[in-house]
């Protein structure tokens, strides 16, 4: 990969993963409520998640949803319905009833989101056909898993500390709850765009 094609990679990687979308919206409700700390194996679950999913997406499993359309469509509304059940979490955090049982997600449970997360498909199958084809398709497909790598561990980690800040600012009262009910609605929002665009 010569550094024209890696600076191209690295473009979308940094576009994908630092804009606003359903991971960073989440990074940030959950750093809001639950801190850096607590934070931290959902960040790495994202961090490590979508690089995976890419470098199984360009090895192989790309073809099978190139096969077969469907299954996409099918995994996109998956997804939003995770989505929107995740926003509801979100959007109802910091109520005394929601503090009994929430928590933040756990590393495994971040990591399985990015399959079923309609974003994540849309730049894995569109990194996969642009990086990961021909004689140098493996070499490709890890040098684009390790890019995303890269800059997904500088965006979640970002994202989670805004939230973190945002919630030593807001407090635990009403401030706090309107900020979840914003990034909940941000959620929603985005979830509903992506499924609508794939």
């Amino acid at each position: 990969m010569n550094g024209e094609t890696l600076l191209a990679l690295a473009g979308l990687a940094f576009s994908m993963t630092w804009t606003p979308g359903p991971n960073n919206m989440m990074l940030a409700a959950s750093g809001a409520n639950f801190g850096w700390r607590r934070t931290m194996p959902h960040a790495m679950g994202v961090t490590f998640g979508f690089p995976l999913m890419l470098l199984l997406v360009a090895l192989g499993l790309g073809r099978v949803f190139a096969a077969e359309p469907r299954l996409a469509t099918i995994l996109s509304w998956v997804g939003l319905a995770f989505m929107l059940w995740f926003a509801w979490g979100i959007a109802n955090a910091g109520s005394a009833r929601a503090e009994q049982r929430s928590r933040p997600l756990r590393f495994v449970e971040a990591g399985a989101f990015q399959w079923v997360n309609p974003k994540a498909w849309a730049f894995a199958i569109l990194v996969a056909a642009t990086y990961a084809t021909g004689p140098s398709a493996v070499e490709g497909a890890m040098a684009a898993a390790l890019v995303f790598l890269i800059s997904a561990l500088g965006s979640s980690q970002a994202w989670t500390i805004f939230g973190a800040g945002a919630g030593r600012v807001l407090g635990t009262g009403v401030l706090l709850r309107t900020f979840n009910w914003a990034m909940a609605t941000l959620l929603v929002a985005s979830s509903i765009w992506l499924v609508a665009t794939i």
